[in-house]
């Protein structure tokens, strides 16, 4: 059993997922759509769900230059890497930012 979950694991590791990773923006603008058709989130929310399309921009952009100028990937260059995932977590942080807002928002019923 271990050896076959090793073998699988080997063959997720071979194949290629620049196409699966260019596809994923469909079902994700998807989500964007209808997040900003629902009333009851706040702004803060839907913009930190749109920043990581931001993260995912900037991310492609510096894996590019590190790419041409480097002659590496993007996770062999730290401080880049580093630059790169910091919008991610400020995308998370607005998020978390909205969703704090949002149950600060909720009325509270103790009866």
């Amino acid at each position: 059993m271990n050896e076959l979950f090793i073998k699988f694991i080997e063959k997720l590791g071979s194949i290629d997922n620049t196409a699966l990773f260019a596809a994923s923006i469909i079902p994700y603008a998807i989500f964007l759509f209808y997040l900003y058709k629902i009333k009851s989130v706040n702004k803060f929310i839907k913009r930190g769900f749109s920043l990581t399309v931001l993260f995912v921009l900037i991310t492609i952009v510096v894996s590019i230059f590190t790419l041409n100028y480097y002659d590496k990937t993007l996770v062999e260059v730290d401080f880049l890497h580093g630059l790169a995932e910091s919008f991610l977590t400020l995308s998370d942080f607005v998020i978390l930012f909205g969703f704090l807002k949002l149950l600060n928002s909720l009325e509270v019923n103790n009866s």
